[in-house]
This record gives C-alpha cells, structure tokens and sequence, in this order.
C-alpha cells in the first residue's frame, strides 16, 4: 500500500489566511487613514508615523532576541502596532515621546506577556495611555490642520471634544458653532490626534478587511450602536449641553477603535454574545468617560478595561459542550 495516514489535530480544514496575510491586509486597510493625516498635517504626521513603525520593528527584534525567540517582524505585527500607536498620537509628538511609545507597547504591553497571541491588552493603546498620564502637556497639543500645498504652518489649538468640554466645564453649554455642519469633522478637517481626523478613509479601510472576511460585524456595531443610543439619550435630554450622537461619531477616536482596536483578536471575546457584549461595554464607557470623565476622549480607556474582562467574558459566554446535559434536566 502506497496510501499513508496522516494524524494531526484539529483543523483539519483551513481556509488559506495566514497571520502574515492578515497582517498584511490590515496595513493596507489603514493606508488611506495615513495618507489623509499626511495630507492634513504634512511631513510631522510622517515622521510620527515613521518613528512609530520602525521603532516597534526594532524594539521587537531586540525583545525576540534578548527572550531568544525567532524574529518574527515579517509577520507584518509589529508593525501594525507601530502605525496604531502612530494614529494614537498627536501629529506634533517630540522624536522621543514617538519612540518611547514604540518601547512601551512593544516590550511592556506585548513581549512581556510573551509575544503575539498572549498578550492580554492592545499594546498601543498601553503605550498611549501609559503617555497621556505620564506626559499629559505632549499628548494633548493638538495642531490645526494645514493642508499640504496651502502654505500654512501648523497652529496649536484644541480638538472638537476638548473644546466641548471645556465650554461646558466654563459656561455649562456647548459652543453655539459646534452644532452646525459635520461635514468638515467627517472628512478629517479637525484638530486630533493622527487617526482621528477622517472618518471617511476609517470607513473605506474598514470595508476592505469586512471584504476580506478579516473583521466581523459584531464588536463594531455594538460599540457604535451603543455609543449613538447612549449619546442620544443625553442629548434629548439637553441638546444645549450634550452634542448629538454624529458628533460623537465623526470626532475623536470612536471610529479607530471601533474598527481597529477593539476588533484585536488577541485581546477580545471569541464567542457571539461575548463578543455583542464587550462592545456594548465600550460604547458605555466610552459616552460615560466623555460626558462625565476628566478626560474629553474614553474610546482608550473604555477598550483596556474591557480587555480586562475579556477571560470573565469568556467565561460565561462560552457555548455548553455538545451533547452535555444541564444539571437537573432530564436525559
């Protein structure tokens, strides 16, 4: 007999996606989100994002190395986390502020946990978090956008949410100008930070990994859903105070994490309702922190801290075995 017989476990069925491709992908999706920060904030945006990758890349080398691990930087994770963090922060971040985060979310919120697949928190969204507290004056100067080819230099002032709530905090209601066109907001013409400025090319990147099967509809629309429920609420309550629900979603980084960051397979429930669940978690977190929060942005803290519940999560969202009969039911 020239027939052999092969003993592996499971899947027996794969369907062709690699780690590599996947990373891949999600590169490419975040492209245009790159070339619109780069079009609004020029070569400053560049170089943050330069900085950002290739200090991730280099930080991992030296990790990998150091823990004798395999490099692994062509599986493309690294640098992922790299243009992430990038999107996380301000488009005028000092060179060191810049590479400092790439250290933190690489080495800290990534390969102390043991590289890819076991690390229980998004790593640039550690690293942006671990900044603004430590570096609270570099990560909120904002830069207005100054288009390239306009001859403007970039002026600093405060983003949409941070003027929202200052005004509330001053006066108790929200500036009489920002209840008018969102249209600007939503194509990228705001200050922010380098990911938050278009919702448009978010979206556009956001379809492509929906065609390639990579993202699913779950954890995103449970985010937004509950954001724009939540928000609305508040909002009938006191229009003259609380902005409406599309404010909410075409400023700040509501639409970055929904899509990019809580979606993290390593970090997020891997049932349905689980799933439905943690992002129900972050919409509520989210809207709390920016109403009521000493912060003007939540989308980072309310991902992290979902992150944390993600094993409770699991837990008790997880499908009973089949052919298990409940406890006291008749067999």
């Amino acid at each position: 007999m020239n027939q052999q017989l092969y003993l592996s476990s499971s899947p027996h069925i794969h369907s062709g996606e690699t780690t590599t491709k996947v990373m891949h992908a999600v590169i490419y999706s975040l492209l245009p989100a790159c070339g619109v920060a780069v079009y609004f904030f020029g070569p400053s945006a560049l170089t943050v994002l330069l900085i950002a990758t290739l200090g991730c890349l280099a930080t991992e080398v030296v990790c990998q190395r150091l823990m004798g691990q395999p490099v692994t930087i062509a599986d493309g994770s690294a640098a992922i986390t790299g243009i992430l963090l990038a999107l996380n922060l301000p488009p005028s971040s000092p060179w060191w502020l810049t590479l400092l985060g790439s250290v933190i979310a690489i080495a800290i919120g990534k390969q102390v946990y043991g590289g890819l697949g076991s690390n229980p928190f998004n790593p640039a969204l550690v690293a942006r978090v671990v900044l603004l507290i430590s570096f609270p004056v570099q990560m909120t100067t904002w830069s207005a956008p100054a288009p390239l080819g306009s001859g403007l230099d970039l002026v600093t002032t405060a983003t949409p949410l941070g003027e929202w709530k200052n005004a509330v905090m001053l006066t108790g209601q929200m500036p009489a100008e920002m209840q008018g066109s969102m249209v600007n907001y939503f194509l990228g013409n705001m200050p922010g930070s380098i990911g938050e400025v278009s919702v448009l090319a978010l979206l556009l990147g956001a379809a492509y990994l929906f065609y390639r099967r990579i993202l699913t509809w779950h954890i995103p629309t449970a985010f937004i859903g509950t954001v724009v429920l939540l928000s609305g609420l508040f909002w009938l309550i006191n229009p003259a105070k609380y902005p409406n629900p599309v404010f909410h979603l075409v400023t700040g980084g509501l639409v970055l994490g929904a899509f990019y960051m809580a979606t993290d397979m390593v970090t997020t429930p891997v049932s349905i309702r689980g799933m439905l669940l943690f992002g129900v978690g972050c919409g509520l977190l989210t809207v709390l922190i920016r109403l009521f929060g000493g912060y003007p942005e939540g989308v980072s803290f309310a991902i992290l801290l979902m992150n944390a519940a993600t094993p409770l999560i699991d837990r008790y969202t997880r499908p009973k075995t089949f052919g298990v009969v409940r406890q006291g039911a008749v067999k």
